[in-house]
């Protein structure tokens, strides 16, 4: 029976009319393909991307120098320094990722008692040298100024899921 079916299939060529009629029911259908500086898709508020560090709206930094981040981190790829205040809170001094070493697990910002480390939206940073990935405390900082609307709205989406 195989015979007879293998044969019927070369002759009238059920294969290739099989594809065509794929091909052609596709034709007409959006297309999936974006034009990417243009274009940008979607993006989900889970997305780990670049690391920012957060202010509060009176403008004092979040973070609070718990040093969990630090101690979560399967990379080592964060630093920290602190040191006491004149109020007796602590604060720091130093906080440096190396986003070379960094794996972008997300264990840092879930780690964060006061959300001050965040892995933000921006997927778009690339550099030339080795040194500009090595972000220091005023460089997150900023990266949080700049994406800070964009960090609320994505944590408040998935404030459900903490």
């Amino acid at each position: 029976m195989s015979l007879v079916t293998n044969s019927v299939r070369s002759w009238f060529l059920t294969e290739l009319a099989s594809g065509m009629s794929i091909i052609f029911k596709h034709m007409f259908h959006n297309k999936a393909t974006l034009n990417y500086p243009y274009e940008k898709g979607a993006i989900s508020s889970r997305f780990r991307g670049e690391h920012a560090l957060r202010r509060y709206a009176n403008g004092e930094e979040r973070c609070i120098a718990c040093k969990l981040c630090e101690a979560v981190c399967p990379a080592l790829a964060i630093t920290i320094e602190a040191e006491p205040r004149d109020d007796g809170s602590r604060r720091t001094t130093r906080y440096d990722i190396d986003m070379l070493k960094c794996i972008y697990c997300g264990f840092c910002q879930e780690a964060c008692p006061v959300d001050a480390i965040v892995e933000g939206p921006n997927f778009e940073f690339a550099a030339e040298t080795r040194e500009e990935l090595y972000y220091n405390k005023e460089k997150l900082l900023a990266n949080g100024d700049r994406w800070e609307k964009e960090i609320a709205e994505n944590l408040s989406r998935e404030a459900a899921y903490r």
